[in-house]
């Protein structure tokens, strides 16, 4: 399963098997917003599928901004990895 692959990606230690972890959702989210703007070069016109990525970016950014409160460096080590945001961070 691809889920499985990513999982080495994120260092923490009991939370490296964990599909539960904050970490991982946000990994599985980042993942599933690069393919579906890639899905969106070719068919612009998926209203649908526009309407499932505005949802899965609202659950990322709930859970970042759970993240962000619960744990500064958590966060941070998230954000770097994934390259989702400016490396400015207050």
């Amino acid at each position: 399963m691809k889920k499985k692959l990513f999982i080495p990606l994120i260092s923490h230690k009991k939370k490296e098997e964990n599909p539960g972890s904050v970490e991982f959702q946000v990994l599985n989210f980042t993942n599933k917003i690069r393919r579906l703007t890639s899905h969106f070069e070719l068919h612009p016109k998926d209203y649908l599928s526009q309407r499932g990525l505005r949802i899965i970016l609202g659950k990322r950014q709930r859970l970042l901004s759970y993240l962000s409160k619960k744990n500064k460096i958590r966060y941070k080590n998230v954000i770097n990895r994934l390259d989702i945001r400016d490396s400015q961070i207050r």
